[in-house]
């Protein structure tokens, strides 16, 4: 079991996989929402399929999830803290070049790492779209209110919306803290992201049924240079998709 000690004081869990000798840079992956490390990456066989093509790997469970500290309290949250954690764990593994990876909640902590961290060569982000560039627009969290009282609420029974009931379904089945979700729901991001700073080479990937990734052209022209892949697929499933682990070995290799 690895952990590291983040900005703030939190324990950040990470694993590791692949070569230790690669010249390449290491693949730095960072998941969504409700989910961790093993659930978005390992278990959908992205990991395998990256350190087959001969990439080390890291895979951290962002604060909140997985087996990283749990806080309550909704200051200690978003994206951008998140984005902080990403940056403690290069430095305390020492690596002053990486490809970073996220998906959904992950995918926003990537492109604020991007924005601010110049150890960041190549970005891949999936799961996001046009509500990623109008952020900053003075719009309520109203999403993340909703979603932190289906976190609470006290059964899965009582969350009358599909999108919201799907989220606390996996909550339920991976155990998680549901005090902690709803904590990071009230934090999610509502600041505008600095795209004209990322000068990354970018992959934006989206499924073309995920409500989640809606208009990813406009998240491509937000960013210069930014490739768009589309594929068949919805917000859960894509991941799983071998069009999706073939996209991301084209683009990191």
């Amino acid at each position: 079991m690895s952990t590291f000690t983040s900005f703030d004081g939190t324990r950040i869990f990470y694993q590791q996989w692949g070569r230790r000798s690669s010249s390449r840079p290491p693949v730095v992956l960072h998941h969504g929402y409700v989910a961790n490390a093993r659930a978005n990456w390992l278990w959908t066989g992205i990991v395998g399929r990256l350190t087959a093509n001969g990439h080390k790997v890291i895979a951290l469970d962002a604060r909140g999830h997985g087996r990283s500290t749990k806080h309550h309290d909704p200051a200690r949250y978003g994206e951008a803290t998140m984005a902080q954690d990403v940056s403690a764990l290069l430095d305390h593994l020492s690596l002053d070049q990486v490809d970073l990876v996220g998906y959904s909640m992950g995918a926003t902590v990537a492109l604020i790492a991007a924005s601010e961290d110049p150890r960041i060569r190549r970005l891949a982000v999936g799961g996001i779209g046009a509500h990623t560039t109008r952020l900053g627009r003075g719009r309520k969290n109203g999403f993340g209110s909703r979603l932190a009282k289906a976190m609470l609420a006290p059964s899965v029974f009582s969350v009358r919306d599909p999108m919201l009931a799907g989220f606390r379904i996996m909550a339920d089945a991976l155990w998680a803290d549901r005090k902690a979700l709803a904590a990071q729901a009230l934090a999610f991001h509502n600041k505008r992201i600095a795209f004209d700073r990322i000068d990354s080479p970018t992959l934006i990937i989206a499924g073309n049924d995920d409500p989640f990734a809606h208009q990813p052209e406009v998240l491509q022209r937000a960013i210069e240079g930014a490739r768009l892949q589309l594929m068949p697929g919805n917000h859960t499933n894509i991941l799983t998709k071998p069009a999706f682990r073939e996209a991301l070995v084209a683009f990191l290799r």
